[in-house]
């Protein structure tokens, strides 16, 4: 299985955002680092926009091109619905629901199957989250001590389109809204680089 590999902060560094996650590699890009300095044609902007979303979501090239394609088909805001479709990936909603620190830590434990999806194991990704599902960590997993750190420290917060419960358990409500979506991305840009191609 084919995964975006490699130091996360210096692709931080290289694409100019904070696309791990890490609370550290804001800290780390420093000043003069990243793509500000640079004079970018309107195709290597476009380019780069592309980059970052994919790297928000570890997802490689092809398969990023087929949530392109399936968002173009879609009613609405192309830009909007390739976003909501990114979301509501299983390994991202793992990380929203706090069960994981980090998107390639929430991937792991998806691969590993300490996820389950409305009571029934499941260790694909990439798999589709509908309205109305459950996610919940294995019983065996709920023991584990850091995925009981993570998920106490982000009860707290949370997004409006998923709903936690106590026992490990979240609920998708709702297809998310792209301003509840908290990653710095120009979609738009997203679409006119796929436009030319």
């Amino acid at each position: 299985m084919a995964k975006m590999m490699g130091p996360r902060f210096k692709q931080s560094r290289r694409l100019g955002l904070n696309v791990c996650g890490h609370p550290k590699a804001s800290k780390r890009m420093g000043k003069g680092l990243g793509r500000d300095d640079k004079k970018l044609t309107e195709y290597g902007t476009q380019l780069l926009e592309k980059q970052r979303l994919r790297a928000y979501y570890g997802v490689m090239e092809k398969q990023f091109r087929s949530y392109f394609d399936k968002a173009y088909k879609a009613e609405g805001n192309t830009g909007e619905e390739l976003i909501k479709l990114l979301e509501v990936r299983l390994d991202n909603l793992v990380y929203r629901a706090g069960f994981a620190s980090s998107i390639r830590q929430a991937r792991q434990m998806v691969v590993h199957g300490h996820v389950l999806v409305n009571g029934k194991k499941v260790n694909i990704p990439s798999f589709e989250v509908q309205v109305g599902d459950k996610l919940s960590l294995r019983e065996k997993s709920q023991k584990v001590e850091m995925f009981k750190e993570n998920y106490e420290s982000e009860l707290k917060g949370g997004y409006p389109y998923l709903s936690k419960e106590d026992n490990y358990t979240v609920t998708l409500e709702r297809s998310p809204e792209r301003d509840e979506v908290p990653i710095e991305i120009t979609e738009s840009l997203v679409v006119e680089y796929y436009s030319k191609l």
